[in-house]
């Protein structure tokens, strides 16, 4: 384990190798340390690595930053979360450009049924912040796993509401877990990693500098079901992750304000661009995801197809007959389809009325 570990933290640490690289290299060889021992023959002639990549990763020698890591990972009982692993966040999976490695300190579950991210302005108004704390009010009867960046604004309304409510809640770091941003957020982000966690993809000493934000944002986006934008202007952020999400396909929603109010302004903006789903409430929210608790039937039937079905569309029609409806994310897990995969046969079981799509990305048997 801490020698994978030592070449799990030297793969991010290697000059010119991105996320999207590192999944490549990880998918070709299966693991980081046989990354590192592969010839550099058969690393130039990768598609996509070449000649100079190659050389970046036959002429690391770093490991001292990976052992002195994997120290302070020890002493702060830091799950480090591999793109293999069986914890790590799966939803992330289907995002490209997802890290591949994760810093974990918490113990919520980062795979659970249902997750959203919420975030908005750092400077809310009084309307922000009713709304936010309502919102999150109103999903407590639910199984729900709240997201946001413990920046100021929304971000820290939308934890504190989620704590209040016994609802887990996870902040998504843009630094190492050797510290806090803001300050200010200390005392609140202890009571996240006792209700939920703090999840960074950055090592220690990483400072919570400009460029480290929006790739922050992408793991909020990644990770969840849903994004729900409250209160964010027409440049903040907020946009930044909701862009982000639709990037991802995920469902994204915006809460409306008042059109003279620039702290609505990017609200407003999602909305009239079809780039948010309008929601006023959690009630609109959980209705248009389809997570309301379905009306029980006296008694399931057995469904009998009478069409001749290939293999990856029985595997998703197996999987709906144990079950009422299934959201995508679920899908891909429970399946082990390719997304591409997936996607293929859901369109030739729509098209042969087998299976009917629901708001939310909820696919049922029809």
């Amino acid at each position: 384990m801490h020698n994978d570990l030592l070449y799990q933290i030297a793969l991010t640490l290697v000059p010119n190798i991105g996320d999207v690289h590192a999944k490549a290299l990880v998918n070709r060889y299966g693991d980081a340390q046989s990354i590192f021992k592969a010839k550099k023959k058969d690393l130039d002639n990768m598609e996509g690595i070449g000649t100079i990549r190659a050389k970046s990763i036959k002429d690391f020698t770093d490991f001292t930053s990976s052992e002195e890591e994997i120290k302070f990972l020890e002493k702060y009982k830091i799950t480090p979360l591999f793109i293999t692993d069986e914890n790590y966040p799966k939803r992330l999976l289907n995002c490209y450009d997802s890290p591949p490695l994760l810093y974990y300190r918490g113990n919520a579950d980062l795979n659970t049924s249902r997750i959203i991210a919420v975030v908005g302005t750092r400077n809310n108004s009084d309307y922000g912040r009713s709304v936010c704390e309502k919102f999150i009010d109103d999903l407590k009867a639910e199984n729900i796993l709240v997201v946001s960046g413990l920046a100021f604004g929304i971000d820290t309304i939308a934890h504190k509401a989620a704590l209040k409510h016994d609802l887990q809640t996870v902040a998504v770091l843009a630094h190492g877990l050797d510290r806090i941003y803001p300050p200010q957020n200390k005392t609140l982000a202890k009571q996240i990693t006792e209700q939920g966690g703090l999840l960074t993809e950055f090592i220690s000493n990483t400072n919570p500098d400009k460029q480290n934000f929006p790739k922050r944002n992408r793991i909020v986006a990644g990770m969840c079901d849903a994004v729900i934008v409250i209160e964010s202007s027409k440049k903040g952020g907020s946009l930044i992750t909701a862009e982000l999400g639709n990037g991802y396909n995920k469902d994204v929603f915006a809460i409306p304000g008042r059109i003279n109010d620039s702290k609505s302004e990017g609200c407003n903006y999602l909305i009239k661009n079809n780039k948010a789903a309008l929601i006023n409430s959690a009630d609109d929210f959980l209705e248009m995801m389809n997570w309301k608790p379905a009306a029980k039937s006296a008694a399931k039937k057995q469904r009998e197809l009478f069409i001749e079905l290939a293999p990856d569309e029985k595997i998703i029609v197996d999987i709906l007959q144990q079950q009422d409806s299934i959201q995508i994310d679920e899908l891909y897990f429970k399946s082990g389809l390719s997304s591409s995969a997936v996607a293929t046969a859901l369109l030739m079981l729509e098209m042969q009325h087998v299976i009917v799509a629901l708001p939310g990305k909820v696919y049922k048997l029809c």
